[in-house]
């Protein structure tokens, strides 16, 4: 195996898309079950589930491996820091708190709250609810990572820095959805997203 230890993407590779101004990978979870999303309550929308499976090969050719969150998660804790909700992976708009973010044997385990005193949480409630936003995503640097003969990237330490709730998933199980209503989506195509990202950029330089 190739030895490739970086703090971003790899060249030639096929990733999920990054940010150009802080550097964060983005990637979204591969899982069976929808994430649950329990009813608004006084301390807003709970959502609860895995942002992130160990072991699963993605669309971008990656893997991460079992324990690629630990010492992140640690940094924060013994910093007094937390991983931040963000919508559209927007540092300027978070819309909730990330009350448990832990690994298991299984992956990357999240329980949070969009709150409802926060405009843009109520309405990324709303868009939940009503089916139109349904993934999650995660921003993260690649701290270690090696490469296997199929062209793979075996991610063995991810820095992560949030999980954001998003609008186009880019694999078919990475939704959130109501425990009443969960429903397979199929794959959005990587342009899409990009175009989106892109206009997005324009409109910020504008």
């Amino acid at each position: 195996m190739n030895n490739i230890n970086d703090l971003g993407q790899a060249s030639g590779t096929n990733r999920d898309l990054s940010d150009a101004t802080t550097g964060l990978e983005r990637k979204f979870a591969r899982f069976g079950e929808a994430i649950e999303v329990d009813a608004d309550t006084t301390e807003g929308m709970q959502i609860s589930g895995y942002a992130s499976l160990f072991g699963d090969v993605d669309q971008g050719g990656d893997v991460v491996q079992r324990g690629a969150y630990g010492a992140s998660l640690k940094a924060v804790a013994d910093a007094g820091r937390s991983i931040k909700m963000l919508w559209q992976h927007d540092p300027a708009q978070p819309i909730g708190i990330w009350d448990e973010v832990r690994e298991d044997d299984k992956g990357l385990w999240v329980k949070g709250r969009i709150l409802s005193q926060v405009e843009k949480g109520r309405e990324a409630a709303a868009l939940i609810g009503a089916g139109a936003i349904d993934g999650l995503s995660i921003g993260y640097r690649t701290i270690k990572a090696t490469k296997n003969d199929k062209g793979q990237r075996l991610l063995s330490e991810l820095e992560l820095w949030e999980v954001s709730l998003v609008t186009f998933p880019m694999l078919p199980s990475a939704r959130v959805g109501s425990k009443s209503d969960v429903v397979a989506i199929g794959d959005v195509l990587r342009e899409m997203a990009a175009a989106f990202e892109g206009a997005r950029a324009e409109m910020a330089r504008g």
